[in-house]
């Protein structure tokens, strides 16, 4: 195994990580918080470089790009992290057994953490901050895209980490950006613990499919919004403008407006905002025509059977006409990733029922699926947005990248 170092030096500084105080984690998350403003130019010199490497045109592109506003949220998301409680020793359970055992169950790091994520650098810093401040280490697998901003990233944590003393700069490292790498991460048994993928479908599958160690998906985000018959107009608009337009790259991002067939004439006004984004429209026969004559043509298209359950990643969306409540949630439940739903309506009733019945990580009422985020929850930042059942689901801040173990405590009673 060619970087089995990096897993034996992780697996190491991860069990130093888990003895050291909240408080001096918590002065070295401040201290890269600080380090990311006085490089910042050093930070955006690296990123320009890989961003002349890609086409403006890729989906990807918006997502690569770090900017001076883009690193100064970035710092107050890690100052946030820093001021959060502590997600370690909380105890979940207590009982006392009938013969006298003390039984608690707290949380604890998972140990080592790997993470495979495609062109995101910003995605470095998250899992950085996170992982640390709940005790984990932290192996990054970035690609090729983001190479030169990632490798900036993380010398400028461990030369943080190397003036405080803390604990070793090898509780984050940075594998090659080579197939390789990927695989012989997803094959680390008894070094890491987890691996968390982070990009579209294709690296999610390919996560899955191919890892030997335990994965939490993070699936792609195809992003419905329902306009019920009793939805308001106004509201609307600017919900589903938002959510479309505000940036298109991510994960939460809507993909398809599902509208009502009673409010087919609400539907110029539902969508004009979109016009000044030139967002492209592929309608289904009745919505197409309702728009017709008011969204410009050149921007109004045909839907297909593939126009439905495609992220985007791009100014493009598709509408679907239902008849009623329960038929979008059948367009939902065939069509939709689990990731985040959305329902505009005034009736309580329906709202209700929707919430209910979609199974979504994120289902929401009257307001725009772009909230979903860590940052957003209040959470300080994210690894990533879970769309599976078993263990954490939704944003995944501190309090999900701990597990927990039992402590047991007795006076000498041994077992019938």
């Amino acid at each position: 195994m060619q970087n089995e170092d990096i897993f034996i030096k992780a697996k190491e500084a991860g069990k130093a990580l888990a003895l050291i105080p909240d408080e001096a984690k918590n002065g070295v998350l401040c201290a890269v918080a600080d380090e990311i403003g006085a490089r910042k130019s050093e930070l955006l010199a690296a990123n320009a470089a890989d961003l002349g490497r890609m086409e403006r045109a890729n989906p990807l592109y918006d997502r690569l790009m770090l900017t001076p506003e883009r690193l100064d949220a970035i710092a107050r998301d890690i100052r946030h992290v820093a001021s959060l409680p502590s997600p370690l020793g909380r105890e979940s359970s207590a009982r006392t057994l009938p013969n006298g055992l003390r039984l608690k169950r707290v949380s604890v790091p998972f140990g080592v953490i790997g993470v495979v994520y495609e062109a995101r650098p910003n995605v470095s810093f998250d899992v950085f901050s996170l992982c640390f401040k709940s005790g984990n280490a932290c192996i990054l697998k970035g690609g090729r895209d983001a190479d030169s901003s990632n490798r900036a990233i993380v010398e400028l944590v461990h030369d943080v980490l190397r003036r405080s003393g803390v604990c070793p700069e090898t509780v984050v490292s940075l594998m090659p950006a080579t197939h390789e790498a990927t695989a012989e991460l997803l094959s680390a048994v008894g070094y890491v613990d987890l691996c968390i993928p982070r990009g579209g479908k294709g690296l999610i599958d390919f996560v899955r499919n191919t890892a030997k160690v335990p994965v939490i998906e993070t699936g792609a985000g195809v992003v419905n919004t329902y306009f019920d018959a009793a939805g308001d107009v106004v509201m609307g608009a600017r919900i589903v403008n938002n959510a479309k337009t505000r940036r298109v790259s991510v994960c939460n991002a809507l993909d398809c407006l599902i509208v009502h067939r009673s409010r087919l004439a609400d539907l110029p006004a539902l969508c004009a905002p979109l016009t000044s984004s030139n967002v492209v429209l592929y309608a289904d026969d009745a919505a197409r025509a309702a728009l017709c004559g008011s969204y410009p043509a050149a921007l109004l298209r045909r839907a297909t059977a593939e126009s439905y359950g495609t992220e985007y990643m791009d100014y493009v969306m598709a509408v679907k006409t239902v008849a009623s409540l329960d038929e979008a949630m059948k367009h939902i439940a065939r069509y939709g990733s689990g990731h985040s739903e959305c329902i505009i309506t005034q009736d309580e009733a329906s709202a209700r029922r929707f919430q209910a019945g979609v199974d979504a990580a994120c289902v929401y009422w009257n307001a725009p699926t772009s909230f979903t985020d860590g940052a957003q929850f209040g959470l300080g930042a994210e690894i990533g947005i879970s769309t599976q059942k078993l263990g954490p689901r939704g944003p995944m801040g501190l309090e999900e990248m701990t597990t927990y173990k039992w402590l047991v405590e007795g006076e000498g009673q041994v077992r019938a």
